[in-house]
């Protein structure tokens, strides 16, 4: 069965160009690089919290118990730069099985994958080879908790200031009620559901395409299926046009993750479960 990788260079591009470009520190303290200022930081941001309008509720419900998280920093430190061919990756990323797979979703989520087409305007093939690449289906979609795993590396002095906007943003996602905070558990950068939407492009661009009240990016496929395409749209996806390199739409692509490889067998895999490849 296919593994997801969570390295740097295959998060989606949000996360990828914020990563790269924030300062090394800011927030609500000092940052630091092990667990020895840890709780003194944490309580001046959950401070910073309340004053940009997160109920006293919500931080003590979502703070409850975190403790400085020393496996997400092996993670962290641990990423290696990505090398691979796009014949190699290929063929470890869109496998045989996993084209099955993707197929079988096609037809089995026709009907909903046909209405957020007519809504969004992203073709089915699209959605479901992400949804495929970014977790097998939802398989794999990390069971760290995020409020843990996004105050450690806020607190952490290497990308202080974009995790710290990547916490509030996770702090709003519970207050507005869309998940509890023991709910929200996935990747260890802070990559939520089965697309891996980080928190700030879950605020921007979740949606509640089935309608019961919440934006569940890990439980409910229409939600997460059409927050994808939602994502996509908002980025410039163009209805009815092509999706191959040189394209409008694959500039999309380029927005959804910085790794060319990464584009390139979306389109192609894409493009196959389509019948033009």
């Amino acid at each position: 069965m296919p593994s997801r990788n969570t390295r740097l260079d295959l998060l989606p591009t949000l996360a990828v160009t914020a990563m790269l470009m924030a300062p090394t520190s800011a927030g609500a303290g000092p940052c630091g690089n092990g667990p020895g200022g840890f709780n003194t930081w944490l309580s001046q941001f959950k401070t910073e919290a309340g004053a940009k309008g997160i109920s006293a509720r919500t931080i003590s419900r979502a703070f409850d118990g975190v403790t400085y998280d020393r496996k997400v920093i092996r993670l962290d430190r641990g990423q290696r730069s990505f090398k691979q061919s796009f014949e190699q990756f290929y063929k470890r990323r869109a496998s045989p099985w996993l084209l099955n797979k993707a197929r079988g979703k096609l037809k089995r989520h026709a009907g909903l994958l046909s209405r957020i087409e007519r809504r969004y305007g992203v073709p089915p093939e699209i959605v479901v080879t992400i949804w495929g690449m970014e977790s097998t289906f939802g398989q794999l979609s990390g069971k760290m908790s995020i409020i843990r795993s996004l105050s450690t590396l806020a607190y952490d002095c290497r990308r202080s200031e974009f995790f710290t906007n990547e916490l509030h943003a996770a702090l709003r996602i519970v207050e507005r009620g869309d998940m509890s905070p023991a709910q929200m558990r996935g990747g260890w950068a802070g990559e939520i559901g089965q697309t891996q939407f980080l928190a700030s492009s879950y605020v921007k661009y979740a949606v509640d395409f089935d309608s019961d009240g919440h934006r569940d990016l890990i439980r409910s496929i229409p939600d997460v299926l059409a927050s994808t395409a939602n994502f996509l749209q908002r980025h410039g996806w163009r209805l009815g046009e092509p999706w191959g390199p040189d394209t409008q739409n694959f500039a999309v692509l380029k927005q959804w993750n910085r790794a060319s490889v990464y584009q390139r067998t979306i389109a192609k895999a894409a493009a196959v479960l389509a019948g033009r490849g």
